[in-house]
């Protein structure tokens, strides 16, 4: 049985969601650049909800959206999402990113993913599991394709990747018109290689802001800019 996992405003039950709340979902939902102008997110594959749940703590934007393939996911993320304080701007969709994106006539101002990325890792027992980590269940140019249809003129797409699959990313980004403005490479600690990349994206080519963020100095030593960014979220921070 996974314990729920506490932050500073609100729960995550996650003991049926396969894919449990890891470093790289409270860095995205602590890094993404939010200003008073958007009034729409929609979270793709949201898992426990923690990403949309990240976003109502931090923005006024009143309509939060959610999608969720997995039943059990998606059933848990509604659970989430109503025991919030934010019930009434959270609203999670059970559907397929390929489904929605086709069917959806709105826009929305910011998209948010954590996606499934775990290209080259052997699959596991656990079907579910290997849905929400494996790339197949929705592949980059899926991903980009959906988000260029979603995306108001002015909207943004925040999403955490590994680090290998940063170019490769970026190219098929391009492809659907969206560039990046701001990359921020993130490693362990200072002598680790870089491991995840947060990229976000938009329709204008621009100046891309670049910079690196440290995660620990030494185990359970965490640096000052990780400490800033995560502080609203974590409870011992």
């Amino acid at each position: 049985m996974s314990k729920p996992f506490r932050f500073k405003q609100f729960t995550v039950h996650q003991d049926r969601c396969a894919m449990k709340i890891g470093t790289d979902a409270v860095l995205l939902g602590s890094w993404v650049p939010l200003s008073d102008e958007i009034s729409s997110i929609l979270d793709i594959g949201t898992g426990t909800g923690v990403l949309a749940l990240m976003m109502a703590q931090r923005s006024y934007a009143e309509v939060i959206d959610a999608l969720e393939i997995d039943a059990d996911a998606y059933e848990q993320a509604v659970e989430n999402f109503e025991a919030s304080d934010w019930g009434d701007r959270l609203f999670c969709y059970h559907a397929s990113f390929q489904e929605f994106f086709q069917e959806i006539e709105d826009k929305y101002d910011l998209l948010i993913s954590n996606p499934p990325f775990y290209t080259d890792t052997y699959k596991t027992e656990d079907s579910t599991r290997d849905m929400a980590r494996f790339e197949d269940a929705l592949p980059f140019e899926h991903l980009f394709v959906g988000v260029s249809n979603l995306l108001s003129r002015k909207g943004k797409f925040a999403v955490v990747l590994p680090f290998k699959e940063e170019d490769n990313a970026i190219e098929i980004a391009r492809r659907t018109g969206l560039f990046p403005e701001k990359i921020t490479r993130v490693q362990g600690n200072p002598s680790s290689e870089i491991k995840r990349s947060l990229l976000l994206f938009g329709f204008d080519e621009v100046d891309v802001q670049k910079d690196e963020l440290v995660i620990e100095t030494d185990r359970h030593q965490y640096t000052s800019s990780y400490i800033d960014l995560t502080q609203d979220f974590y409870l011992k921070m």
